[in-house]
C-alpha cells in the first residue's frame, strides 16, 4: 500500500503564484496526497484561487511564525510523510514527489530537501545563491545539518518526536536539521526533486560581481536551466472600457479595431468590454466579447479616471468568479496597434518579472511640464546630441497595458516594477477620440495614397 503524503503550503498574498504551484502538484505521477494551506490572513485572491484549484483544507492563522505555521498544518494532516513547500515554488516536473519519497527506504532518514532553480527573471544575487547552494550531486548528510523547507519532505513519525521551533522568526528548517542530526538521523539532498523558485536564500551583494558570477555559471553549466511562466497557462483577460454609444464614422466602428486586436492575441482567454451603454454591449457580444455587467453612469463622469473604472470592472468580474491572472488594459481610441503588439507586451512582462508593462513612444524632442505657477519646466536633458542623450518615453497605457489584478484592486494600473515597451510604428500611438478626428484621419489617408 502506497504511503500518504500531506503537502503543507504556507501563504500570505500569493495569488500570483498559488495556481501555478497547485497545478504543478496536481500533475504529479504520485497521486496519494492531500494539500493543506496555512494562510496568514491573505487580503488578495490567494484563497479564492486555491479553492478554485480544488483545495479544501485551509487553515487561517493570525500571528505568523514559520515553524508554528508548519506545526499547525502538520497537526491537521493525515499523511505518513509531510512536504513543506513555499507557495511561490513550482515543481519542475511530474516526478517531483516520487523523487523526494524514494529516499525514505532507510528508516534513519528524517528529511529530504530538493533542488531550487531560479526563474529567468530572478535577480542575479538570487541566481548565484541558488546555483551555488543547490548543486547537481546528491548528498547524504550525517553531520551537515543544512535543510531547506521551501522544498522538502520529512517523516511524520520523526516530527512527532522533534517538532519545528514555534518561536523563532526564521531558519526553522536549519534548527530542525540540527536537532535530527544530533539524534543520529540522516538528511538527504535530492537534486532530482526540483522546483522553480524566483528568489534566493541570501539578499545582498555587489551587483556587478553577481552578474559576472551568474554569467560564468550559465556559460559553464551544461545542465543550466531557468524557470519561466508560459502565458498559455494563465487566465489572461482583456478589459476594454467604453463610454456611451459606439463611436462610428460611416460604417466604421472604433471599438471593432480594438476587439479585433484582442481576438488576434494567442494568449488572451477572455475579452471583456466594460460599458455603460446597451448598444455598445450588444455590438461587443456580437463581435465575440463578453459584457457581464453594465457600468453605472456615475463612473462615466469626467471626474472619474480610468483606473477607478477598471477597479470597479475587476470587482464585478471577480463577483462572477472570473479571476484573471493578468489584466490587459486596452482603449478603443487607439485603433491602429501593430499586429502582435499585445502578445509581445505579455511576453515581456513574464520574461522580465515586471509588475506592469505599458506601450511607450520614444520621444527625442524637448519635453516640458507646466507647474502650478503656469511656468514651464524642462524635463529632458537639454541640448545634448541625440546619440548621447538619455532616452525619454511617453507612456501609452491606452495602446496596451499588461498588469496584475492586485494593483487594479488598489485603483492603479501600475505596480512598482514598471517596464516600457517601445512601439515600432508611430501609427500605433495615434489616438482617435471622436468622429471629427476619425474623419480627418481618413481624409489624410485618402489624399496620401
Amino acid at each position: 500500500m502506497k504511503p500518504k503524503i500531506s503537502i503543507i503550503i504556507r501563504t500570505k498574498n500569493e495569488e500570483r503564484w498559488i495556481s501555478k504551484c497547485i497545478d504543478a502538484i496536481q500533475t504529479q505521477k504520485f497521486k496519494n496526497f492531500e494539500i493543506i494551506i496555512v494562510d496568514n490572513k491573505s487580503t488578495d485572491k490567494t484563497i479564492k484561487k486555491a479553492k478554485l484549484c480544488g483545495v479544501r483544507k485551509i487553515i487561517s492563522i493570525e500571528n505568523y511564525l514559520p515553524g508554528l505555521a508548519l506545526n499547525t498544518g502538520i497537526r491537521k494532516s493525515s499523511g505518513d510523510f509531510i512536504v513543506c513547500l513555499s507557495a511561490h515554488c513550482i515543481p519542475k516536473n511530474n516526478s517531483w514527489l516520487t523523487e523526494l519519497l524514494k529516499n525514505f527506504k532507510d528508516e534513519k532518514v528524517a528529511g529530504v530537501y530538493g533542488r531550487q532553480i531560479p526563474m529567468e527573471f530572478s535577480k542575479d544575487a538570487d541566481k548565484r545563491d541558488l546555483f551555488l547552494v543547490f548543486g547537481l550531486d546528491k548528498k547524504i548528510q550525517i553531520k551537515d545539518s543544512f535543510f531547506h523547507n521551501a522544498n522538502s519532505m520529512i517523516r511524520k513519525k520523526i516530527w512527532n518526536k522533534i517538532n519545528f521551533d514555534n518561536k523563532i522568526s526564521n531558519i526553522e528548517d536549519r534548527i530542525w536539521g540540527q536537532e535530527v542530526i544530533k539524534k543520529k538521523y540522516k538528511l538527504i539532498y535530492e537534486p532530482e526533486a526540483s522546483v522553480y523558485h524566483y528568489h534566493g536564500i541570501h539578499q545582498d551583494g555587489n551587483l556587478t560581481r553577481l552578474k559576472n558570477v551568474v554569467n560564468i555559471i550559465q556559460s559553464q553549466d551544461k545542465n543550466f536551466s531557468q524557470g519561466n511562466i508560459d502565458p498559455n497557462s494563465l487566465n489572461i483577460v482583456a478589459l476594454i472600457p467604453s463610454k456611451g454609444k459606439p463611436k462610428k464614422f460611416k460604417k466604421d466602428n472604433l471599438l471593432l479595431y480594438t476587439l479585433n486586436a484582442a481576438k488576434k492575441s494567442k494568449y488572451i482567454k477572455k475579452i471583456i468590454v466594460s460599458t455603460d451603454n446597451y448598444e455598445t454591449k450588444k455590438l461587443s457580444i456580437n463581435e465575440g466579447a463578453e459584457c457581464p455587467f453594465i457600468r453605472p453612469k456615475k463612473l462615466s463622469s469626467e471626474k472619474i479616471n480610468l483606473e477607478e473604472v477598471q477597479k470597479f470592472s475587476l470587482k464585478e468580474l471577480e463577483k462572477k468568479k472570473i479571476i484573471p491572472d493578468l489584466i490587459i488594459h486596452l482603449e478603443e481610441t487607439f485603433p491602429f496597434r501593430d499586429s502582435g503588439l499585445i502578445d509581445e507586451i505579455i511576453e515581456t512582462l513574464l520574461k522580465n518579472g515586471h509588475d506592469t508593462v505599458i506601450a511607450a513612444k520614444e520621444e527625442n524632442g524637448w519635453l516640458w511640464k507646466e507647474n502650478n505657477k503656469k511656468v514651464f519646466l524642462r524635463l529632458d536633458e537639454g541640448d545634448v546630441p541625440r546619440k548621447y542623450k538619455k532616452k525619454s518615453y511617453i507612456g501609452l497605457h491606452g495602446v496596451c497595458c499588461a498588469t496584475y489584478p492586485e494593483y487594479l484592486r488598489k485603483g492603479s494600473l501600475l505596480g512598482e516594477n514598471v517596464g516600457l515597451f517601445p512601439i515600432k510604428n508611430n501609427l500605433s500611438s495615434l489616438e482617435i477620440r471622436d468622429v471629427k478626428s476619425h474623419k480627418k484621419f481618413y481624409q489624410f489617408l485618402k489624399k496620401n495614397k
